[in-house]
């Protein structure tokens, strides 16, 4: 008998943490919910839908770094692969921009896919500066919403520096992403 207990508080345990990840995505908190996400990942790791849900939190949440492995892991369903490749093509601009910035690496003859994601615009913006002169700071305007626009910058430190993308409407920063 209590081995049936136990069973049954670990199964709604495993499947309450998907739904309390769902719930703190769903209410904008998108660092929790990654957190969540992360610490039960291992007992998870068989569960797409999980995975999915772990990963678009953790970009949400700024967390690009956390996407590689369910990058690798999101391969057997139709929906599972389009989130994979679109989760790589972020990850993969976010390195580029940040080697070219860091190290001066010239990516502006690359043609890549995009995303809607604020890390795609503004690679995309960068990519078509063509080869360029390494500045301090980037503006970008928004081609949509003319009163959107990017800050690049990078915020220099001994040991890592970090990249910084700031999103602001009428000059006013609405949102702060800070990535290495």
């Amino acid at each position: 008998m209590k081995i049936i207990l136990i069973l049954l508080l670990t199964l709604t345990v495993y499947a309450n943490t998907k739904q309390t990840m769902f719930k703190l995505y769903q209410d904008q908190k998108y660092i929790k919910a990654c957190n969540l996400g992360f610490r039960h990942f291992n007992k998870n790791d068989k569960d797409e839908e999980y995975i999915s849900l772990y990963a678009f939190s953790c970009l949400k949440a700024d967390f690009i770094d956390r996407l590689s492995i369910p990058t690798a892991m999101l391969k057997f369903s139709k929906e599972a692969r389009a989130n994979s490749a679109y989760f790589s093509v972020i990850m993969m601009q976010k390195k580029l921009l940040y080697h070219s910035l860091i190290d001066g690496y010239d990516i502006s003859n690359l043609n890549m896919p995009t995303t809607d994601h604020v890390l795609s615009k503004v690679f995309d913006f960068y990519t078509k500066l063509g080869k360029h002169k390494t500045k301090d700071l980037y503006i970008f305007k928004d081609k949509i919403n003319k009163n959107l626009s990017y800050k690049l910058y990078i915020i220099k430190n001994e040991r890592l520096s970090k990249m910084v993308i700031e999103e602001l409407s009428d000059n006013k920063i609405i949102k702060k992403h800070l990535y290495w």
